[in-house]
């Protein structure tokens, strides 16, 4: 099959991009593909990062792409249509993540449909975690130019139902995130970091935003054991000191291990392998790629019940679901994981059950959707 597929790819950052990464590399095992990425994604004014680019010591996979597209200059929304167009796909994919870039990535999907290729929406989400006016408006500009869509839980095909009721659907569970490297021994990724080795870690991972509950978390903690720690990694998306101040507030200085900037994929092994427990107490949630990556490293999950997080756990077999969202009941949840020494057979069973998860499997049902389109 002729393939398009217009995202984000490498030099950007961030999980999306290694995601498609990883499906162009299993795509061109056995099709004909083309990428076309964007030349800017965001107005540095709109990015509340530091940088959009990968950083000099990152593994990123160099994908090659044309980068064409810019998200507020619809001249190039054109000019790549018509370069997808002189390509003619079978299909061309596109993903959504937020409402902003609904406009041009809509737009040259419309202009590629008009000349008979399928256009097929990877949607990561379709209401965005922070929302804001006008968001309707623009997910429905996207989603009517589409001929298909693939969600990876039941929570994004609910709220794409929501919009078009009738919408033609493959729901597949995002893959595992393997390309980070193995796992090192324990006290190995401890001493490497930093950490005690003979303390009970737990570990927040990822971009720091409002809704990931990093707060509820650090409150959690002031009710837990002495030998409790907790390693908070990750670039922090807006203010940092709400953070430092609880940490301060509740005396946890000792027991906080703060990595408070861009991870480079070098360090994601020795951050994982050093902890016993993967905690993402969400507020809003779809799905989480930062739970993907614990698959890889056997790494328990405790997540909250929101959006379609805690499809990514079998409960009590490869990790714990919280019903109750506050700090009580997280301390609580923690605590039993610990008190029944639950970590090895959850690891366990997680590497009997990644196979389902695989990035061929994903690739192959795409292509079984489309020739159904």
């Amino acid at each position: 099959m002729k393939i398009g597929f217009l995202s984000v790819f490498y030099p950007f950052r961030g999980g999306i991009a290694q995601f498609n990464a990883n499906l162009f590399r299993e795509f061109e095992k056995k099709h004909e593909i083309k990428a076309w990425n964007f030349t800017r994604q965001y107005p540095e004014i709109l990015f509340p990062g530091k940088s959009q680019f990968v950083a000099e010591n990152d593994t990123a996979d160099a994908i090659p792409s044309q980068r064409t597209l810019d998200t507020i200059n619809p001249l190039t929304w054109y000019k790549t249509a018509t370069a997808v167009k002189k390509f003619a796909p079978d299909v061309l994919f596109t993903r959504l993540w937020m409402p902003f870039f609904s406009p041009s990535l809509g737009t040259v999907a419309a202009s590629v449909r008009k000349k008979g290729t399928k256009t097929i929406a990877l949607l990561d989400n379709v209401l965005p975690h922070e929302r804001r006016p006008g968001d309707h408006a623009l997910i429905r500009y996207y989603l009517k130019r589409h001929d298909g869509f693939i969600v990876m839980t039941e929570s994004v095909k609910s709220d794409l139902q929501t919009f078009l009721p009738n919408a033609k659907i493959l729901l597949k569970p995002h893959p595992i995130y393997s390309h980070f490297g193995e796992s090192v021994p324990i006290a190995k990724a401890r001493t490497a970091l930093g950490l005690p080795t003979d303390k009970k870690i737990i570990l927040f991972f990822g971009f720091i935003r409002g809704y990931k509950g990093l707060d509820i978390l650090i409150e959690a903690m002031k009710n837990l054991p002495e030998d409790y720690h907790l390693l908070i990694a990750g670039e922090v998306y807006g203010d940092y000191s709400p953070y430092e101040n609880l940490i301060e507030k509740f005396k946890l200085n000792s027991r906080v291990h703060q990595f408070v900037e861009y991870i480079e994929d070098e360090k994601v092994p020795l951050l994982f392998s050093a902890a016993d427990l993967c905690v993402l107490p969400y507020r809003s949630a779809t799905q989480s790629g930062i739970a993907q990556i614990a698959w890889h490293y056997h790494l328990p999950l405790l997540v909250s019940q929101v959006g379609g997080l805690a499809e990514m756990v079998d409960e009590g077999e490869t990790g714990l679901i919280l019903d109750e969202l506050n700090a009580t009941a997280l301390a609580k949840k923690i605590m039993l994981y610990y008190e029944n020494n639950l970590k090895d057979q959850f690891s366990i069973n997680m590497e009997k059950q990644r196979d389902q998860y695989s990035w061929p499997g994903f690739t192959d049902a795409m292509i079984d959707f489309v020739k159904k389109i």
